[in-house]
Protein backbone atom coordinates (compact mmCIF):
# COMPACT_ATOMS: atom_id res chain seq x y z
CA UNK A 1 0.00 0.00 0.00
CA UNK A 2 1.10 3.44 -1.13
CA UNK A 3 0.01 7.24 0.19
CA UNK A 4 0.04 10.23 -1.94
CA UNK A 5 -0.94 12.95 -0.38
CA UNK A 6 -3.33 14.97 -3.11
CA UNK A 7 -3.43 18.50 -1.65
CA UNK A 8 -4.01 19.52 1.68
CA UNK A 9 -6.67 17.72 2.62
CA UNK A 10 -6.86 14.25 0.35
CA UNK A 11 -5.27 10.96 0.07
CA UNK A 12 -4.53 8.85 -2.66
CA UNK A 13 -3.87 4.67 -1.93
CA UNK A 14 -2.50 3.06 -4.56
CA UNK A 15 -2.77 -0.96 -3.87
CA UNK A 16 -2.20 -3.88 -6.08
CA UNK A 17 -5.47 -5.28 -7.03
CA UNK A 18 -9.42 -5.05 -6.78
CA UNK A 19 -9.36 -6.86 -3.68
CA UNK A 20 -7.08 -4.53 -1.98
CA UNK A 21 -8.80 -1.96 -3.09
CA UNK A 22 -11.83 -3.45 -1.43
CA UNK A 23 -10.80 -3.87 2.20
CA UNK A 24 -9.32 -0.21 1.73
CA UNK A 25 -12.66 1.08 1.00
CA UNK A 26 -14.21 -0.96 3.25
CA UNK A 27 -12.36 0.16 6.22
CA UNK A 28 -12.65 3.76 5.87
CA UNK A 29 -16.08 3.54 5.18
CA UNK A 30 -16.74 1.03 8.21
CA UNK A 31 -14.94 3.40 10.68
CA UNK A 32 -17.61 6.17 9.82
CA UNK A 33 -14.47 9.11 9.92
CA UNK A 34 -16.63 12.60 10.31
CA UNK A 35 -13.19 13.41 8.95
CA UNK A 36 -14.19 11.75 6.09
CA UNK A 37 -16.01 14.23 3.45
CA UNK A 38 -15.83 11.45 0.32
CA UNK A 39 -14.48 8.15 -0.94
CA UNK A 40 -13.66 6.81 -4.30
CA UNK A 41 -12.38 3.65 -5.25
CA UNK A 42 -11.09 2.96 -8.46
CA UNK A 43 -9.56 0.06 -10.30
CA UNK A 44 -6.00 -0.05 -8.45
CA UNK A 45 -6.59 3.14 -6.07
CA UNK A 46 -8.96 4.88 -3.56
CA UNK A 47 -8.98 8.49 -3.24
CA UNK A 48 -9.95 9.48 0.19
CA UNK A 49 -11.27 13.73 0.77
CA UNK A 50 -11.31 14.95 4.33
CA UNK A 51 -12.08 17.95 6.29
CA UNK A 52 -9.22 20.38 7.37
CA UNK A 53 -6.51 18.30 9.46
CA UNK A 54 -8.91 14.82 8.96
CA UNK A 55 -5.77 13.16 7.49
CA UNK A 56 -4.36 11.72 10.37
CA UNK A 57 -7.40 9.85 11.30
CA UNK A 58 -7.39 8.03 7.97
CA UNK A 59 -3.50 6.96 8.17
CA UNK A 60 -4.78 5.62 11.72
CA UNK A 61 -7.18 3.22 10.09
CA UNK A 62 -5.06 2.28 6.72
CA UNK A 63 -2.43 1.03 9.24
CA UNK A 64 -4.80 -1.53 10.58
CA UNK A 65 -5.63 -2.55 7.08
CA UNK A 66 -5.34 -6.19 6.64
CA UNK A 67 -5.99 -6.42 2.78
CA UNK A 68 -6.52 -10.22 2.40
CA UNK A 69 -9.08 -9.91 5.25
CA UNK A 70 -12.85 -8.37 4.59
CA UNK A 71 -14.38 -5.98 6.52
CA UNK A 72 -17.99 -5.68 6.47
CA UNK A 73 -18.87 -2.25 5.59
CA UNK A 74 -22.98 -1.59 5.99
CA UNK A 75 -24.57 -1.86 2.28
CA UNK A 76 -27.35 -2.16 0.64
CA UNK A 77 -28.99 -4.68 -1.96
CA UNK A 78 -30.33 -3.55 -5.52
CA UNK A 79 -32.15 -5.70 -8.01
CA UNK A 80 -32.38 -5.25 -11.61
CA UNK A 81 -35.05 -6.39 -13.91
CA UNK A 82 -33.26 -7.56 -16.76
CA UNK A 83 -34.62 -9.14 -20.50
CA UNK A 84 -32.09 -11.53 -21.59
CA UNK A 85 -32.25 -10.65 -25.53
CA UNK A 86 -29.12 -8.81 -25.96
CA UNK A 87 -27.05 -9.01 -29.23
CA UNK A 88 -24.31 -10.81 -27.83
CA UNK A 89 -26.17 -13.70 -25.68
CA UNK A 90 -25.60 -16.27 -28.25
CA UNK A 91 -21.62 -15.33 -28.74
CA UNK A 92 -21.13 -15.33 -24.62
CA UNK A 93 -22.81 -18.43 -25.02
CA UNK A 94 -20.92 -19.87 -27.38
CA UNK A 95 -17.83 -18.50 -26.47
CA UNK A 96 -18.30 -20.02 -23.23
CA UNK A 97 -19.85 -23.73 -23.71
CA UNK A 98 -22.93 -23.10 -22.51
CA UNK A 99 -26.58 -22.73 -23.56
CA UNK A 100 -28.29 -18.94 -23.78
CA UNK A 101 -30.40 -20.44 -20.60
CA UNK A 102 -27.37 -21.73 -18.81
CA UNK A 103 -25.51 -18.16 -19.14
CA UNK A 104 -28.93 -16.63 -17.97
CA UNK A 105 -29.13 -18.81 -14.93
CA UNK A 106 -25.38 -18.21 -14.10
CA UNK A 107 -25.77 -14.42 -14.75
CA UNK A 108 -28.88 -13.95 -13.31
CA UNK A 109 -27.97 -16.44 -10.05
CA UNK A 110 -25.12 -14.65 -8.69
CA UNK A 111 -24.70 -11.60 -6.30
CA UNK A 112 -22.54 -8.89 -7.34
CA UNK A 113 -20.55 -6.07 -5.61
CA UNK A 114 -19.69 -2.50 -7.08
CA UNK A 115 -16.25 -2.56 -7.05
CA UNK A 116 -16.44 1.39 -8.22
CA UNK A 117 -17.74 3.80 -10.94
CA UNK A 118 -16.54 5.52 -13.86
CA UNK A 119 -16.61 5.74 -17.67
CA UNK A 120 -19.73 7.68 -17.57
CA UNK A 121 -21.90 8.85 -15.20
CA UNK A 122 -23.23 6.12 -13.50
CA UNK A 123 -21.44 3.23 -15.00
CA UNK A 124 -20.82 0.84 -11.95
CA UNK A 125 -18.21 -1.58 -12.36
CA UNK A 126 -19.48 -4.56 -10.50
CA UNK A 127 -17.17 -7.98 -9.91
CA UNK A 128 -18.01 -11.34 -8.99
CA UNK A 129 -19.13 -12.68 -12.42
CA UNK A 130 -18.78 -16.07 -13.05
CA UNK A 131 -15.43 -17.94 -14.70
CA UNK A 132 -17.25 -19.08 -17.74
CA UNK A 133 -18.69 -15.33 -18.33
CA UNK A 134 -15.38 -13.68 -17.78
CA UNK A 135 -14.84 -12.80 -21.90
CA UNK A 136 -12.74 -10.40 -23.91
CA UNK A 137 -14.27 -6.99 -25.74
CA UNK A 138 -15.57 -7.13 -28.84
CA UNK A 139 -13.03 -6.92 -31.29
CA UNK A 140 -14.68 -3.29 -32.57
CA UNK A 141 -16.43 -1.64 -30.44
CA UNK A 142 -19.71 -0.76 -31.35
CA UNK A 143 -20.07 3.29 -31.83
CA UNK A 144 -23.53 3.57 -29.94
CA UNK A 145 -23.98 0.55 -26.63
CA UNK A 146 -28.35 1.55 -26.09
CA UNK A 147 -28.89 3.06 -22.29
CA UNK A 148 -30.07 0.21 -19.84
CA UNK A 149 -27.25 -2.36 -22.21
CA UNK A 150 -26.43 -5.47 -19.49
CA UNK A 151 -22.92 -6.42 -20.61
CA UNK A 152 -20.03 -8.13 -19.50
CA UNK A 153 -16.05 -7.78 -20.37
CA UNK A 154 -13.52 -9.34 -18.45
CA UNK A 155 -13.67 -9.80 -15.01
CA UNK A 156 -17.27 -7.12 -14.68
CA UNK A 157 -20.26 -6.95 -15.75
CA UNK A 158 -21.89 -3.57 -15.42
CA UNK A 159 -25.08 -1.90 -16.85
CA UNK A 160 -25.03 0.82 -19.75
CA UNK A 161 -27.24 3.99 -17.57
CA UNK A 162 -27.00 6.67 -20.88
CA UNK A 163 -26.27 5.44 -24.76
CA UNK A 164 -22.39 5.75 -25.19
CA UNK A 165 -19.85 3.62 -27.88
CA UNK A 166 -18.55 0.67 -25.54
CA UNK A 167 -16.80 -2.54 -26.85
CA UNK A 168 -18.42 -4.77 -23.87
CA UNK A 169 -20.66 -7.83 -24.73
CA UNK A 170 -24.27 -7.18 -24.60
CA UNK A 171 -26.44 -10.17 -22.88
CA UNK A 172 -29.58 -7.75 -21.45
CA UNK A 173 -30.99 -4.94 -20.97
CA UNK A 174 -32.97 -3.19 -17.75
CA UNK A 175 -35.50 -0.70 -17.64
CA UNK A 176 -34.00 0.64 -14.01
CA UNK A 177 -32.76 4.59 -13.52
CA UNK A 178 -29.25 3.48 -13.29
CA UNK A 179 -28.88 7.49 -13.59
CA UNK A 180 -31.06 10.54 -12.99
CA UNK A 181 -29.06 14.25 -12.60
CA UNK A 182 -32.52 15.20 -10.57
CA UNK A 183 -32.24 12.96 -8.09
CA UNK A 184 -30.06 12.82 -4.91
CA UNK A 185 -27.60 10.36 -4.99
CA UNK A 186 -28.14 10.71 -9.30
CA UNK A 187 -26.36 7.50 -9.63
CA UNK A 188 -28.45 4.29 -8.46
CA UNK A 189 -25.50 2.51 -7.52
CA UNK A 190 -22.48 3.08 -5.54
CA UNK A 191 -19.12 1.04 -4.60
CA UNK A 192 -20.01 -1.06 -1.60
CA UNK A 193 -23.56 -1.94 -2.49
CA UNK A 194 -24.53 -5.47 -3.71
CA UNK A 195 -26.48 -5.93 -7.05
CA UNK A 196 -28.45 -8.66 -8.44
CA UNK A 197 -29.91 -9.05 -12.07
CA UNK A 198 -33.33 -10.89 -12.09
CA UNK A 199 -34.48 -12.03 -15.28
CA UNK A 200 -38.21 -11.11 -16.75
CA UNK A 201 -39.85 -11.27 -19.93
Amino acid sequence: MRLRRCGADAVLVEVGSLDEVEAVRAAVAAARLPEVVELVPAARTVLVVTRAGGIEAVRRVLDAVEPGRRVEAPSTEVVLPVRYDGPDLDLVAETAGLTTAEVVALHSGTTYQVAFCGFAPGFAYLTGLPEPLRQPRLDSPRTKVPAGSVAVAGEFTAAYPLATPGGWRLIGRTDAPLFDPRRDPPALLAPGQRVRFEATR
